[in-house]
């Protein structure tokens, strides 16, 4: 058996556009592998992690999260000066755009009305540990699908096999589930189930539907760049969800994946 060479090894990471294998699946796997992780390690320790590793953490994750924006940005503004520009522009144009689209459609008052009701199923957890099964499955699903930075992932993942955005909330989630499976006790974990099939269908459509259609309308990948590149200024965004330093509507900001593609479609 052969030992990979420092090529594959960096094109397994997402850093390259070569891949070992299809990865339509590798960032719903680790999203979901992420989160069993994390419910294993709860179990197994009786003390919740230190305040001083949940910091490190935070630090960690939201510097990660920059530099995968920045990342996903660099890469797909590759070319000429004036034409990253006007990539650039076009996804900023997006973001705007797509901000108030989400804003009609009142998305982050759906996202808080979910969020809010898995809050009561946690409090009510926390007051008379443990709390039942069936909340602490539905709490954790909640939470781990309505998250915007897997929508964000999924696409990133189905248009450019870039899974590490995933793997960014696989860490995340499974960092969260070690506090469910406590306060739930086991049942919790099971929400990698429903989390895995969601981002594994999102990925697939996109892969399968939406990046044909982007090809298919552009010869040279400008809807596709745009798409990540929007992907990757908002990867930038959950930075400041992370680092607390100001709250965000991060929900509203996902109609500009899809304003991105037709705005640079019907702009050249």
């Amino acid at each position: 058996m052969t030992r990979p060479t420092s090529t594959q090894i960096v094109n397994f990471l997402g850093f390259g556009r070569g891949q070992w294998f299809s990865l339509a699946v590798i960032g719903a796997f680790l999203n979901a592998l992420g989160i069993l992780l994390g419910g294993l390690y709860g179990l197994a320790t009786r003390n919740p992690v230190s305040a001083q590793t949940q910091n490190f953490f935070k630090m960690s994750l939201g510097a990660f999260s920059v530099f995968l924006g920045l990342r996903l940005i660099y890469v797909n503004t590759q070319g000429t000066f004036m034409a990253g520009l006007k990539l650039l522009f076009l996804a900023t144009a997006a973001i705007f755009i797509g901000y108030w689209v989400g804003k009609l459609l009142h998305l982050q008052q759906l996202s808080n009305r979910m969020g809010r009701y898995a809050g009561r199923l946690i409090d009510s957890a926390q007051k008379s540990p443990p709390g039942g099964a069936a909340d602490g499955f539905i709490s954790a699903t909640i939470l781990f699908c309505a998250a915007p930075l897997g929508i964000i992932g999924a696409v990133a993942d189905g248009t450019s096999d870039f899974f590490p955005v995933l793997g960014l909330k696989a860490v995340m989630d499974g960092m969260a589930m070690t506090t469910f499976v406590k306060l739930f006790r086991w049942p919790a974990a099971l929400s990698a189930i429903p989390v895995y099939l969601l981002l594994y269908g999102l990925t697939l459509a996109v892969h399968y539907w939406a990046l044909p259609w982007l090809a298919a309308h552009d010869a040279h990948d400008a809807l596709t760049h745009s798409v990540n590149i929007t992907a990757g200024f908002l990867a930038c965004v959950i930075a400041l969800v992370i680092f607390e330093v100001r709250r965000v509507e991060l929900a509203n900001y996902l109609p500009a994946l899809v304003v991105a593609p037709l705005l640079t479609w019907w702009l050249t």
